[in-house]
């Protein structure tokens, strides 16, 4: 930063602003407002390549950060069936004001991610949310009956590669982008990926995801739907992955997955009737627990 400064100070600077995208998939998009291409950190900055920024409004205190980011759609770098497909939901960005004689005198300006997407007119705009935008989120626990982690994740611990838990194979039928009807696939109950994943692995969607909102047979035929249809076109003989699915409660954590001690839920806690309970003449009422084993 002391370099960045001292160049500041000269009075006559040569200065580019250069971006970085990352998006979900890992994938990585450089651009500059510069007139040629800059490198550093491994990433190459395009020059031209159409996107500019407006500029970075940020504060000292706990205030949101926020820029937007405009640009042309091109087949070389943001495509329209990219944002489309939703692909740069959420992507990780970064922002520099770089020296452009000299590329390691820089300085961070934003970091954040992309919010709303908009296009109009063969143009883009995202908006930019800085960092302080997951103060906004709810933070903690949440005492409720259902298990607040999502399969699979750190908290819940089960590894969704084991056997009975997901499957790979390729794309038979689809109907309207969104069912999936498979044959042979009957190894599975039925409802058995229901909220669950999946995972397109490979063809023009690779690396798009689908929450499943059904799974059941039809006419000896297994149908997986999921709840939003994909907005790139899936292939008959593309590969995918469908994991399977939890509805939160306590006995399908115990029975299903066999991963009761991670169950993140309150099975126990009261419901609203026990507010409003009245003492008994009869039967037991000595404040124990109401959970009955099998």
């Amino acid at each position: 930063m002391s370099a960045f400064q001292d160049h500041l100070e000269t009075g006559v600077t040569t200065l580019a602003r250069c971006w970085a995208v990352v998006r979900r998939d890992g994938r990585v998009f450089g651009f500059t407002d510069h007139d040629r291409a800059l490198s550093f950190d491994g990433m190459t900055f395009k020059a031209d390549a159409g996107m500019t920024a407006r500029a970075i409004m940020s504060g000292t205190g706990l205030s949101v950060d926020n820029s937007e980011a405009m640009g042309a759609l091109s087949d070389a770098a943001i495509t329209e069936a990219d944002i489309e497909a939703g692909r740069f939901d959420g992507a990780e960005v970064k922002a520099w004001m770089v020296n452009w004689a000299d590329v390691e005198t820089r300085t961070l300006r934003f970091a954040g991610t992309i919010g709303e997407l908009r296009r109009s007119g063969g143009a883009f705009h995202a908006e930019l949310r800085g960092q302080t935008e997951l103060l906004n989120q709810p933070q903690g626990r949440v005492y409720q009956t259902p298990c607040s982690a999502i399969l699979g994740d750190t908290a819940c611990g089960l590894d969704l590669g084991a056997d009975g838990y997901s499957i790979e194979v390729p794309v038979e039928a689809l109907i309207e982008q969104r069912r999936f009807t498979f044959a042979d696939l009957n190894t599975f109950e039925p409802a058995w990926f229901e909220r669950g994943r999946l995972r397109v692995l490979s063809g023009a969607a690779e690396g798009l995801v689908g929450l499943i909102k059904r799974d059941r047979f039809v006419d000896g035929v297994r149908e997986v739907e999921v709840w939003e249809a994909f907005r790139t076109a899936i292939e008959a003989g593309d590969t995918i992955r469908i994991e399977a699915g939890c509805d939160k409660r306590f006995e399908t954590c115990r029975t299903k997955f066999n991963n009761l001690l991670n169950f993140q839920g309150f099975p126990d806690i009261p419901g609203d009737d026990w507010l409003v309970s009245a003492p008994i003449s009869s039967g037991q009422n000595a404040g124990g627990s109401l959970r009955r084993w099998s």
